[in-house]
């Protein structure tokens, strides 16, 4: 079975998210699934598989399988462009999955990927003494969709962020994201997933389906130039549509390897 490791929202090797990207001939188990992504340990392993019409994609972390990863799903598109395993054999620039978040489409526009993702709908939350200490920061805001998003005061805050991880995987939501209003950029943000067994996801992709309606209602404008400011960094071309998300980005492709199954 082919394995690629791709570098998702950048344009550079070594920085922007790693994700690895399988394309197996024939449906494999959960557990086995599962299991690859704990080898490979990184903090997605995306899973293509070929129907007669289209692409069924899966994602799982190292803790389990999860119902949406943007960076992942960048990867995926990027190998299949590349290698042009479209179901029509014909170059195309736009593939559709079905996933278990529903039908996500992904369009090549120059040399961004754009995903078309559903936005998270956030209902605002109390900012919690408990919040505060396994931030290790208190937050201006606090609103709860599929994650914890939780906005700080200042970029420089959101970057010095050091959680306690025990800690933030007592609080509510999936993952744990943080943001500020940027200074080169928009927004900043960072991503925890300690429940997942990620401490800090590199680029979080599905993080900024909450991310990028806040900010965009906040700053009133629909374009949203995002950066996250973990120590690899990655930069998110995003924009509201609807009650959906448009997140574009850059890949590269890292290694490709046949797995001995």
């Amino acid at each position: 079975m082919k394995q690629y490791i791709v570098d998702a929202f950048t344009d550079s090797l070594f920085s922007g998210n790693p994700a690895a990207v399988c394309i197996p001939d024939s449906r494999l188990s959960d557990k086995l699934m599962l299991d690859i992504a704990k080898e490979n340990n990184l903090s997605e392993t995306a899973f293509v598989f070929k129907t007669d019409t289209d692409f069924e994609l899966w994602w799982f972390t190292p803790g389990g399988e999860i119902d949406l990863c943007g960076h992942a799903t960048l990867a995926a598109a990027r190998i299949l462009m590349d290698k042009n395993m479209n179901k029509t054999g014909k170059d195309t620039k736009r593939l559709i999955f079905r996933t278990r978040s529903g039908r996500l489409t992904v369009e090549k526009v120059g040399n961004i990927y754009e995903m078309d993702f559903p936005a998270y709908d956030l209902a605002e939350a109390e900012v919690t003494e408990e919040i505060a200490v396994a931030a290790g920061a208190r937050p201006v805001e606090a609103y709860m969709g599929r994650d914890l998003l939780c906005v700080f005061d200042s970029e420089e805050t959101v970057r010095k962020l050091k959680p306690d991880m025990e800690k933030v995987k007592m609080l509510d939501g999936l993952l744990f994201q943080a943001t500020a209003k940027g200074k080169d950029f928009d927004c900043v943000s960072r991503t925890f997933a300690p429940k997942l067994g990620v401490r800090e996801d590199p680029v979080c992709g599905s993080g900024h389906c909450h991310i990028v309606p806040y900010w965009s209602e906040k700053l009133g404008k629909d374009k949203i130039l995002a950066y996250q400011a973990s120590s690899r960094g990655g930069v998110l071309y995003c924009r509201v549509k609807g009650d959906r998300v448009i997140l574009g980005g850059n890949a590269v492709v890292y290694s490709e390897a046949e797995l001995l199954l």
